[in-house]
């Protein structure tokens, strides 16, 4: 078992630079089963979630290296099937990127239920919607709690309307569309970075897939794909998140590694709260406030798909609306349960209401230390920033949650000024 001992009230000082983003690399890892080929991977971010990627390819035959400076060797060539146990899917929710890759290379694939984060229901009907479009069969068995895909007379190029533009749906099709016989065309595609960065990556390989990034993609099938080199794109959730810790604690910290334009909906944001910011071409810098500049002001907030405010950045800045002077309002549009983390936040002294869809908040001066919880990776990430914006030591439990998506997080805040300690604790006698 391991905590986070926070100990807060210093304004962060320096220089963080960005990883790879989790997002994006999860997928181009599945989809290296697709290629069935060797290719390198750089830019790979060091989070839990690319282990249990890479031991569900070791458990499918695939040989993977790590060449060092976040860069992964991965050999599919001689996996001849894409089926594996439950736990195995169990452990992460891009596990269901399998069921494009397995359907493009093999024709079938046969899965578990994909795990991660627990939101309540997270359907992947529109994963499947788009599969059955290409021809495949798709059964799922609640009793053994797996997932079976089959194209026994090969996909076939169709036209998918997806009805709200999933970034899981938009990727997992056009895996599988992009060795089907003929053109398929995604409609309501969902645009967020980490498609573009799949569509980039595939195209590295020879795939023919064109629109990624708007709400149309075609894609022309192949017959076959190549290995290539390429670079994961920066993670933008991860840079936001440290550019919010800085507001936080009204420190002076510059997130290097970074593409700004990813990050217009969160800049505009803080800048409305009265954050002072500064772009560069590929760095943001949160500047410390005036000794005699007001207080952060509240804003309103609507998640959306992008190129809105993303969801998951809600928890982060919803701390920060905690700190600011006024009501906020924060409403959630794309994951209904994102607000299990509200509760954490009152026993930091936070005045949160949740309302249906809205998040009303009142601002506080400041929060007060307390145990609290990392109920997912997001929520995990929100309980650092409050802990290190709050005056004594907060215990964050859960955290093997944060550690899925942050790439060295305890040692990039302590270097600049954060004192954080991750314990490890003997697990409890059950």
């Amino acid at each position: 078992m391991e905590k986070l001992y926070i100990k807060g009230g210093k304004p962060l000082q320096g220089v963080i630079e960005t990883g790879g983003m989790k997002n994006a690399a999860d997928p181009i890892f599945f989809a290296t089963l697709l290629v069935g080929d060797v290719c390198v991977i750089e830019n790979v971010p060091d989070a839990a979630d690319i282990r249990h990627a890479s031991e569900i390819l070791t458990e499918l035959g695939a040989v993977i290296a790590y060449m060092g400076d976040h860069t992964y060797q991965i050999d599919t060539r001689y996996v001849n099937r894409a089926n594996i146990p439950n736990a195995l899917a169990a452990k992460l929710r891009s596990s269901y990127y399998l069921l494009g890759a397995g359907l493009g290379r093999f024709g079938c694939v046969e899965t578990g239920y994909p795990g991660g984060c627990d939101f309540g229901s997270r359907p992947i009907d529109q994963h499947v919607k788009g599969f059955r479009a290409l021809g495949a069969t798709v059964e799922e068995d609640g009793v053994e709690c797996r997932i079976r895909c089959n194209a026994e007379e090969g996909l076939k190029g169709n036209s998918v309307y997806l009805d709200v533009p999933s970034v899981g749906a938009t990727i997992n099709i056009m895996l599988a569309a992009c060795r089907a016989n003929g053109t398929t065309v995604i409609d309501n595609a969902a645009r967020e970075p980490h498609i573009v960065d799949v569509a980039s990556f595939l195209n590295s390989c020879g795939a023919n897939i064109m629109g990624a990034g708007t709400p149309t993609i075609k894609i022309v099938g192949v017959e076959n794909l190549y290995g290539s080199r390429y670079a994961v794109v920066p993670d933008m959730i991860e840079a936001g998140t440290y550019i919010m810790a800085a507001a936080a604690t009204k420190g002076e910290v510059t997130v290097t590694g970074v593409i700004p334009r990813h990050l217009e909906s969160l800049t505009a944001k803080l800048l409305e709260m009265g954050v002072n910011i500064e772009e560069g071409d590929d760095s943001i810098t949160v500047h410390a406030p005036a000794p005699d500049a007001p207080p952060m002001h509240a804003v309103r907030v609507k998640t959306a798909f992008y190129p809105g405010f993303p969801t998951d950045m809600h928890p982060q800045i919803a701390t920060l609306l905690c700190l600011a002077g006024g009501e906020s309002k924060l409403t959630e549009s794309v994951w209904a349960n994102r607000f299990q983390y509200v509760p954490e936040l009152q026993r930091m002294g936070a005045k949160l209401t949740v309302s249906g869809s809205d998040l009303l908040i009142t601002g506080v001066p400041s929060l007060t230390p307390a145990n609290v919880r990392a109920v997912d990776l997001r929520a995990g990430a929100a309980m650092v920033i409050a802990a290190l914006a709050t005056e004594g030591t907060t215990i964050v439990d859960d955290i093997h949650h944060i550690l899925r998506g942050y790439e060295r997080i305890v040692e990039k805040l302590n270097a600049v000024g954060a004192d954080v300690r991750l314990v490890k604790l003997p697990d409890p006698i059950t």
